[in-house]
């Protein structure tokens, strides 16, 4: 069985946003069409979806990190803030981003609060289980269609290099047969014009 350490983090987050997103688990607030990620980025993000994929991304975090809060969220999804002539200088992500996200996925029921912060529940723990294991079998198919095409590229090489052969024999003699009659066309005086 796979858990969320065997899988590529990026496969792992577009496949528990888009289940998020097509089972309507989360209500996506209003002001996720407006917001930016951060004070440190200078436009809203491109992806319709992508308070969903913040989402995701957060469960995978908290379930790596266990127990955090706002603020260390906030740090972590931070960036550098770009000035026309001064330096860069760390910039938090936005707070209201987090915490909506947070609070969306406690109500849902994959975080619980504890003393300090939130940590990912049992039910979470067995969501990010099963996404794990679901982008696993997907790989797996993945890699049994390359091998099959592996198999036939072999196929392919050979039959491709047959064609080969032949159109440059093809050339060839028809190389022959020019410089055949330009040698005879000098022998005899005559030259071709």
């Amino acid at each position: 069985m796979a858990t969320v350490f065997d899988v590529p983090a990026d496969l792992l987050i577009e496949e528990m946003a888009r289940d998020l997103r097509e089972a309507k688990k989360l209500a996506e607030p209003g002001f996720v069409l407006y917001a930016k990620s951060g004070s440190h980025r200078e436009r809203a993000p491109q992806r319709k979806d992508w308070w969903y994929v913040r989402c995701a991304s957060i469960l995978r975090r908290m379930y790596i990190d266990g127990s955090c809060g706002t603020e260390r969220l906030r740090s972590y999804y931070g960036g550098r803030k770009a000035f026309k002539v001064a330096p860069h200088h760390f910039r938090k992500a936005s707070g209201k981003v987090i915490r909506t996200c947070l609070q969306a996925l406690e109500k849902e029921g994959l975080l619980k609060r504890e003393k300090f912060g939130r940590s990912v529940s049992a039910l979470g723990t067995k969501y990010l289980s099963q996404a794990a294991e679901k982008v696993n079998k997907n790989m797996a198919e993945q890699h049994i269609l390359e091998k099959r095409a592996e198999v036939k590229l072999p196929e392919l090489k050979a039959a491709e290099a047959k064609t080969e052969k032949k159109s440059l024999k093809k050339k060839r003699i028809a190389k022959e047969l020019s410089v055949d009659e330009i040698i005879s066309g000098v022998k005899g005086g005559k030259q071709k014009k």
